[in-house]
């Protein structure tokens, strides 16, 4: 069961479908919690419907919750996938900053001037109609005037006839005069057999509106005057039908009248919203709580009249034009204006255009190309600051895609790898850096390299060094020995050794070779090795007596061979110097202190080549320093080595050093050889290895924290 949910789980986050995050797991919850409300809802139903129906709320309420915190999912993981790339993120943040902008805002603008086209279509018919009615009012002014002017002169009056018989617009022209309330005269319009209007009560003194009379539509003016036998007015009426609303869709496209089927409606303030065939709210009246809704009923509106056509394009972009408006309507017989009319416009941009740059005469096509010319300028720079804008995205996300796959290169070891560099910019400044760095990071891989190398290699001269210095010696039942070395560094150019010649011979010697580090180590070995050459194993007698600084010369002219039990410390001196004078550079050099130790008569025969003097510490206080010998072996050649011998009496103390014990400093000065001397007396009882590890440790604490500054070696026999 265990495995079959691990396989399960596995296969889910293969296919990122396993909820990670608190909102992945509330949306689990959620969905969960909703599917076991609706497994209850229908069982629950099966038994009582109204347990079934009590659920439902609820279940409606967490599917919604459900899916929006699924879409909230879905959005956040498509948009990390689509997101992760560098340059997905500069199109998406380029499209946040720059065209959703530009595309509202050209939206925006096409809507505008959509608005304003259907406007400007719809304000060319109306402002025709004002037209027709300033006409109208016009000459019923000129029919009133010249009407009251004949009444006040009491001459016969012709009631305008002579206006009225005009030909053109006014034929078709109803004209009635009332005289307090009485008609003086009617003059239908030609082929009109409709009645003369009525004087409706509420007419005010100048009037002129589109009016509803007998289930029509006029166009209707009436002026009142006050004459010397009363209240003269007059009324001019032309019928809106579709002859006028020909005229009104000359050179503008399809124009349709919609008579009746709007209703403007009260609302009150307790209403909380309109109905649904509400359109548009009126103006507010005077008082605060009303308002008012222009309604269109329950069924769709029909025009009355419809005239023109709509004018076919002239060009790609000239898009039709389709707007509806309406018209102030008052009811003839009360004055109410509750029910209004509605004209519709359907054009073309080409017509408006004419319409609206017909005035401007010659100067019309300059405008057009003018307007045109700016369009290809804007249009040309849009298209340049988009080249612009994808060459820089993609120089960005370029070079952020060489600096990632450098990083593959660098994840994988490989460190030869270099960005190309093409610009001269903070992004190239970068991949020049990470060059550099990679190049460094090679160089230091390869001089780690030869440094473990290298290390290796001093190890392994360590072991050989360490195996160089004697580790069993073989004590005298007369003297015992003990010798100690502490490099400085790795490895260490100071020499001692403990050769035994026999049951009662001992060979003891101490060397320094001059600097450090691998060099003074071979130096070291090689002292090491000849000295146990010809001191074990014999050396050949030279020729010339100078080449070994005074021995055997030859006998017969045969070279014979010296004993290595019987030679002595300044022969085996002279050899050295010899050999290491022919053999090694100039400048290297040992000081070395050689000593054979004869148990029968307690005899120390010793030489010192340029060696720290060793010291003899009898136990009255005594000090002898031996310094007999000459200088430093293999500077010069054809070196003659003095000798000298020693009688130690039992207690005695033999103490060899080098300088690093003697010459290391603090703020005090030198360690020094005083100082050495009494550490060395007031031990002299102990064990020699207890001796040598009390003076090592006043040479620590004499240097402190500083780094040891030579190697430290000690050499110890004591007389029994």
């Amino acid at each position: 069961m265990t495995s079959r949910r691990l396989r399960a789980r596995l296969w889910l986050e293969h296919y990122g479908l396993f909820p990670r995050g608190r909102l992945a797991f509330f949306t689990l919850y959620v969905l969960a919690l909703d599917l076991l409300l609706l497994v209850i809802e229908e069982v629950g139903g099966m038994f009582r419907s109204s347990f079934g129906s009590s659920l439902s709320g609820w279940v409606f309420l967490l599917t919604l919750l459900g899916l929006g915190l699924l879409a909230v999912l879905g959005v956040r993981r498509v948009s990390s996938k689509l997101l992760w790339r560098l340059r997905n993120r500069l199109v998406v943040t380029y499209v946040l900053v720059g065209v959703l902008p530009l595309v509202l805002l050209a939206g925006l603008g096409g809507l505008a001037f959509y608005l304003f086209s259907g406007q400007f279509a719809t304000y060319i018919v109306t402002s025709k109609l004002d037209l027709h009615l300033r006409s109208l009012r016009a000459n019923d002014l000129v029919i009133a005037y010249k009407t009251a002017d004949d009444i006040d002169s009491n001459r016969q009056s012709d009631f305008g006839r002579r206006e009225i018989n005009k030909p053109g617009e006014l034929r078709e022209l109803q004209i009635a005069e009332w005289l307090d309330g009485k008609l003086l005269f009617a003059d239908p319009a030609s082929g009109n057999r409709v009645p003369p209007p009525s004087l409706p009560d509420y007419l005010p003194a100048d009037f002129d509106q589109v009016v509803r009379d007998g289930g029509r539509l006029f166009l209707r003016s009436a002026i009142t005057l006050q004459t010397q036998r009363g209240k003269l007015t007059v009324i001019s009426s032309k019928p809106l039908d579709r002859s006028l609303l020909r005229e009104l869709a000359m050179n503008l496209g399809e124009v349709g009248l919609y008579a009746s089927g709007l209703t403007i409606r009260q609302l009150d303030q307790g209403v909380s919203s309109a109905p649904s065939n509400a359109k548009a709210p009126s103006e507010k009246s005077g008082q605060q709580d009303t308002k008012y809704v222009l309604d269109t009923g329950t069924h769709p509106l029909t025009p009355t009249y419809v005239v023109g056509t709509v004018p076919p394009p002239t060009r790609i972009f000239d898009r039709p034009v389709s707007f509806l408006t309406s018209i102030a309507v008052v009811n003839w017989a009360d004055g109410n204006t509750s029910e209004p009319a509605a004209i519709s416009v359907q054009t073309r941009l080409s017509a408006l255009y004419d319409q609206l740059f017909a005035a401007l005469g010659e100067f019309a096509p300059a405008i057009e190309i003018l307007l045109l010319v700016a369009s290809i300028v804007f249009a040309v720079i849009l298209a340049i600051a988009l080249f612009m804008g994808s060459r820089l995205s993609r120089s960005i996300t370029g070079a952020v895609a060489q600096l990632y796959l450098a990083t593959t290169h660098v994840n994988r070891g490989d460190f030869s790898h270099r960005i190309p560099i093409s610009s001269n910019d903070q992004l190239a400044a970068l991949a020049n850096s990470f060059n550099s760095m990679t190049e460094s990071i090679q160089k230091l891989i390869v001089e780690q390299k030869q440094k473990q190398r290298l290390e290796n290699e001093i190890t392994i001269a360590q072991e050989v060094q360490a195996q160089l210095f004697p580790r069993h010696i073989r004590q005298l039942p007369s003297l015992e020995v003990h010798g100690f070395c502490r490099p400085a560094r790795s490895v260490s150019g100071d020499y001692y050794d403990f050769l035994s010649l026999g049951p009662e011979r001992l060979l003891l010697a101490v060397g320094d070779v001059s600097g450090k580090g691998i060099s003074a180590a071979l130096l070291m070995a090689t002292i090491h090795s000849a000295v146990r050459a010809y001191s074990v194993e014999g050396v050949p007698a030279l020729r010339e007596v100078q080449a070994v600084g005074g021995g055997p010369s030859l006998v017969s002219g045969v070279d014979s061979v010296i004993e290595g039990a019987e030679v002595c410390p300044g022969t085996l001196l002279s050899l050295l110097n010899h050999q290491l004078y022919h053999s090694t550079p100039q400048e290297k050099y040992a000081t070395l202190f050689l000593a054979m130790y004869d148990a029968d008569d307690r005899r120390l025969t010793f030489s010192n080549a340029g060696h720290l003097p060793p010291l003899v510490l009898s136990e009255t206080g005594v000090v002898k320093r031996l310094e007999d010998g000459g200088t430093v072996v293999g500077l010069f050649d054809d070196i003659r080595y003095d000798e000298d011998f020693v009688q130690l009496r039992p207690g005695d103390i033999f103490l060899a050093y080098s300088d690093g014990v003697t010459e290391p400093e603090n703020d005090f000065g030198e360690f020094g050889e005083q100082r050495l001397i009494d550490l060395v007396q007031e031990n002299r009882d102990l064990p020699l290895a207890r001796i040598t590890e009390i003076v090592t440790a006043a040479v620590d604490d004499w240097i402190g924290a500083a780094e040891q500054p030579d190697d430290v070696t000690l050499v110890l026999a004591r007389a029994r």
